[in-house]
């Protein structure tokens, strides 16, 4: 203690006693010493310093018999008047007969078992089986959405009404699907709290029906031969980027979601087989997809080939062969070639070939799992992997033919097949 005083002497500072306050230079300058150190600043309130450097704020107090001390914080995150602000709340607790480290620990207990601390966990849990975008669009809805309203409340005090009223300002802004959207998440999030032990019920289940219904709406496309025919003749003579081109040529031939064309990768194809097969990670219902190629396909994919082949994806971006062509090129292309968004968009030819294969007698089973659509049934899911391989590539050939009927402007008649 001798070498401290010592110490603050020479930095002109003078050592704390026991009924002396500390200052803020005082406390700043402090250095550790070989054993810990304690300054006080009275009414129990006192900064520890530890020989490793830290600098601790405590409180010392009496409950009945026993003497208790209380951590208020380290310095300099908790400044000295904030540890006397906080020395002073607890003071009045204790006159009042409420141990303050009972309060503390109950209100670390609150925090511990909010919604948001709750969510965060069990999204820590989730997203390693969701894919990466998925997953951030889960936690940025409840960023945005959830967290600022109920997050700090205790997961077991929430309430159907409270849950709604946060669910009503999605709603207001016009966002009615995300809205239906957190609802579920919410829904997920208290269900893994009942199987933790930190709630016993679901609130969420009690708000079916209090949210306006959401208008689904169908994806704008085209499904008049003629229109269609005409769609693919300006699609042939489209007179821009050569790998823009052929992807527009590629959609309605293989009908995948947009995301599955653009993303589409080199070493996933086998033209010799006439097969492209979609790796899981990369499918909306994370199982492999097989995609039967027409032989239109495959010579498209060959010529593309030369230009394209020595790179991973299919179709790279025309800014850098590392990443794949932008999500809006085929949309935009559209746009350019003077087909409005309310006449067809990318995900329109999967609504395209649907429509018109179904009308054209083509088993729904079929046209289902070339979609890649999830199977309900998951018994019957088990056995439809690579199901109706055969009969997908006979419909993938006939729509091919068919849609080169319709583009050179002949009467195409078509074969309406059996129903069973």
């Amino acid at each position: 203690m001798a070498a401290l005083q010592s110490m603050y002497h020479q930095k002109g500072l003078k050592m704390a006693r026991l009924s002396d306050k500390l200052n803020d230079p005082l406390v700043r300058a402090a250095k550790p010493a070989d054993k810990q150190v304690k300054l006080s600043d009275g009414r129990g309130l006192h900064l520890l310093i530890h020989p490793n450097g830290g600098k601790y704020w405590r409180m010392n107090y009496r409950m009945g018999n026993r003497q208790c001390t209380l951590a208020l914080g380290t310095y300099p995150e908790v400044s000295l008047k904030e540890a006397r602000r906080r020395c002073n709340d607890y003071r009045t607790q204790v006159a009042d007969g409420i141990d303050p480290a009972v309060v503390k620990q109950s209100e670390k207990n609150a925090k511990a078992d909010s919604f948001e601390a709750i969510a965060r966990e069990w999204h820590g849990k989730q997203s390693r089986r969701l894919s990466d975008r998925h997953a951030k669009r889960v936690i940025r809805d409840l960023e945005r959405d959830v967290f600022p309203w109920i997050g700090k409340r205790p997961i077991v005090e929430l309430e159907a009404p409270d849950v709604l009223a946060m669910l009503r300002r999605i709603e207001s802004r016009g966002a009615v699907e995300t809205a239906h959207r957190t609802r579920a998440v919410c829904g997920q999030v208290f269900r893994y709290s009942i199987a933790t032990g930190r709630t016993d019920r679901d609130p969420t289940v009690d708000l079916k029906g209090a949210l306006a219904p959401v208008k689904h709406k169908s994806m704008a496309t085209i499904t008049d031969p003629k229109e269609v025919g005409g769609l693919l003749r300006a699609i042939a003579s489209y007179s821009g980027a050569y790998v823009t081109r052929c992807a527009l040529q590629l959609a309605p031939l293989m009908f995948v979601r947009p995301g599955e064309l653009r993303n589409a990768e080199w070493v996933e194809f086998d033209l010799d087989a006439a097969e492209w097969r979609i790796p899981a990670e990369k499918m909306k219902m994370k199982v492999q997809h097989i995609v039967p190629l027409s032989s239109q396909a495959v010579v498209i994919l060959r010529d593309l080939h030369a230009l394209t082949g020595r790179g991973r994806f299919v179709f790279p971006s025309v800014r850098s062969r590392d990443r794949a062509m932008s999500e809006n090129t085929v949309n935009a292309t559209l746009r350019r070639m003077g087909f409005e968004k309310s006449e067809i968009v990318g995900h329109g030819f999967r609504a395209m070939a649907s429509t018109m294969l179904h009308e054209q007698g083509w088993a729904s089973d079929v046209i289902e799992r070339q979609l890649a659509h999830a199977e309900r049934n998951k018994i019957k899911a088990a056995y439809n992997h690579a199901q109706h391989l055969a009969e997908r590539k006979k419909m993938m050939q006939h729509w091919a033919d068919y849609l080169d009927g319709l583009r050179t402007g002949a009467d195409v008649i078509p074969i309406h097949r059996e129903r069973g």
